[in-house]
C-alpha cells in the first residue's frame, strides 16, 4: 500500500522548517562573524536588502529596539492572495481590501495599466518567491518577490493594523 500523500506533504514541511532554521542560524553566525549583507545576499543569490528582510532584525529609528511581530499576523497569506489576484488580472478582488484612500486614488484600470507596463518591462511572470513581511507600530508592509522571463520586480503591499490596504506598489528589484 502507498502511503498517505499528505503524510509525505508534513514530513517535507518538516525538513523545510528545519533547514530554514538551519539557515537563519548560520546568517545569524555569519553576521555575528562580520561578514555584510551584501556577502550574505550573493552567497544566496538574492540583494543584500532582501537577505536583511528575510534574516535580519529591524530596528526602530527613533528608539534603537527590535521592531516587533506583525500588527496583522497573516499579512504574508493576505500578500499573496492580492499579488495571485494581480497576476490573474482579477482586479476587483485586488481592490477588495484597499482602505478608502487607496479606492479614491487606485482604480482597476490603474492596475491593469500597472500590470500591462510590468509585462513590457520583463516579460512573462514564471513564479513568486517568498514574501518578507516588515513590521512598524501601525503598518505592516509585505514585500513579494515576482520573476519574470526578462527580469524581476517586487510587489510591496502596506496593510494597516486592521488588515486594510493603505499602499500598493510594483517596483525594480533593488541590487
Amino acid at each position: 500500500m502507498l502511503s498517505d500523500p499528505l503524510v509525505a506533504v508534513s514530513g517535507a514541511l518538516r525538513m523545510v522548517r528545519g533547514a530554514e532554521a538551519e539557515l537563519r542560524a548560520a546568517v545569524e553566525s555569519a553576521r555575528s562573524a562580520g561578514h555584510t549583507w551584501q556577502e550574505i545576499g550573493d552567497l544566496l543569490g538574492t540583494s543584500r536588502q532582501a537577505a536583511f528582510q528575510r534574516f535580519g532584525r529591524a530596528l526602530d529609528p527613533r528608539t534603537g529596539t527590535p521592531l516587533g511581530e506583525p500588527a496583522l499576523p497573516d499579512a504574508a497569506r493576505r500578500a499573496e492572495d492580492l499579488v495571485i489576484a494581480v497576476i490573474e488580472c482579477r482586479w476587483n478582488d485586488v481592490r477588495r481590501d484597499f482602505d478608502e484612500r487607496m479606492l479614491e486614488a487606485v482604480d482597476e484600470d490603474l492596475i491593469e495599466l500597472a500590470w500591462t507596463q510590468t509585462a513590457s518591462q520583463v516579460g512573462r511572470y514564471e513564479r513568486m518567491g517568498e514574501p518578507v513581511v516588515v513590521a512598524t507600530t501601525d503598518y505592516t508592509t509585505v514585500d513579494v518577490p515576482l520573476y519574470f522571463e526578462a527580469g524581476e520586480r517586487n510587489v510591496q503591499v502596506t496593510y494597516r493594523a486592521g488588515g486594510q490596504v493603505a499602499g500598493l506598489w510594483i517596483r525594480p528589484v533593488d541590487r
